[in-house]
């Protein structure tokens, strides 16, 4: 180890050699540390500038079919005659569930997307920018006649697993109101979940939790110390996507079709029920409370893709966790 006194006349040879520099050297090593000390300015002012513009809610949600036709006459039955074109069915004037010609062969996910509505599109991919996720397609006009807003920009984006996630633009309902009559109350008026497979929860809740600022709305399993199911509440609004979790990496289709789904709010779940028997409906499953607390009853499409008829509130305690936010309404 060297003594103190050499490491002393080292230090003071070092201070002899920078303070006998040229003026130009010094300018020099001045202008670098003021130009990194701009730059990391730079960085913090585009972060700190980047604001999330609000995301109120789900607008559509998409799913494949390997029988369109089978699969528009269910949905029919189910949301009465509120076509918005051949292949999308409007829940209510802001929402719209949406199918697709599945592809050859068929998927055995066919869930295909979720679209949330926005304040701001342009203000969101500035701030999707910043925080570096890729967006695609950047503000790209809808063209085609079976999504939910026909002209009206969207922009994309992949979750962390590969779940399409899409956000179009808050607008004025597109639909005239006698297009959604409301003499009917016990058919779906309100699309307030949609459910999908995640295997890596940590990495789901960096993309949702932290970027996009959802939040735990409630959790819970079928045993009370299990966490099968967690709801993640839209940071302004009262919709929500459920992760569902542990489930086998290579589950088949019928599972799947289980797992991958929507929910659509009713306000009386045994109404909702008879309307559908006096409609033709002839599904086996009876309501049920769920371990959320809120009446339940399940529907499949010809494709097994579970549709979920749910009350909007508990009517009784819910296992496993408390709620967080508010829950949906009218």
């Amino acid at each position: 180890m060297p003594s103190q006194l050499a490491t002393n006349r080292s230090a003071h040879r070092f201070d002899s050699r920078l303070w006998n520099m040229s003026s130009r050297a010094k300018r020099g090593i001045c202008f670098f540390f003021a130009l990194a000390l701009a730059l990391g300015a730079t960085c913090v002012s585009a972060q700190t500038l980047a604001k999330r513009p609000r995301i109120s809610g789900i607008a559509e949600v998409r799913f494949f079919s390997t029988d369109l036709t089978a699969a528009r006459n269910f949905y029919t039955e189910v949301l009465g005659d509120r076509k918005m074109s051949l292949n999308s069915f409007a829940v209510n004037p802001q929402q719209v569930v949406a199918l697709f010609e599945a592809p050859s062969p068929a998927p055995s996910n066919l869930f295909a997307e979720v679209v949330f509505e926005t304040d701001s599109l342009p203000e969101l991919l500035r701030y999707l920018t910043a925080k570096e996720i890729q967006v695609t397609p950047k503000l790209v006009s809808v063209q085609r006649g079976d999504v939910v807003r026909p002209a009206y920009s969207a922009l994309s984006v992949i979750d962390p697993e590969g779940h399409r996630v899409s956000f179009i633009a808050k607008t004025k309902p597109p639909l005239p109101p006698n297009r959604l009559s409301t003499t009917r109350p016990t058919k779906a008026l309100r699309i307030i979940h949609a459910g999908f497979v995640v295997h890596d929860r940590a990495a789901m809740d960096h993309f949702y939790k932290d970027i996009l600022d959802f939040h735990v709305y409630w959790h819970g399993g079928m045993k009370d110390n299990e966490t099968n199911w967690v709801d993640m509440q839209v940071p302004d609004g009262t919709d929500w996507l459920e992760y569902m979790l542990n489930v086998p990496a290579n589950a088949d289709k019928p599972t799947l079709g289980v797992m991958n789904h929507i929910a659509l709010g009713v306000p009386d779940i045994h109404a909702a029920q008879q309307q559908l028997l006096k409609d033709g409906w002839r599904g086996s499953e009876a309501p049920q409370i769920g371990r959320d607390g809120k009446w339940q009853l399940n529907l499949y499409d010809p494709d097994g893709t579970r549709v979920e008829l749910m009350e909007f509130t508990p009517v009784e305690k819910p296992c496993c966790s408390e709620y967080t936010g508010p829950h949906p309404k009218l």
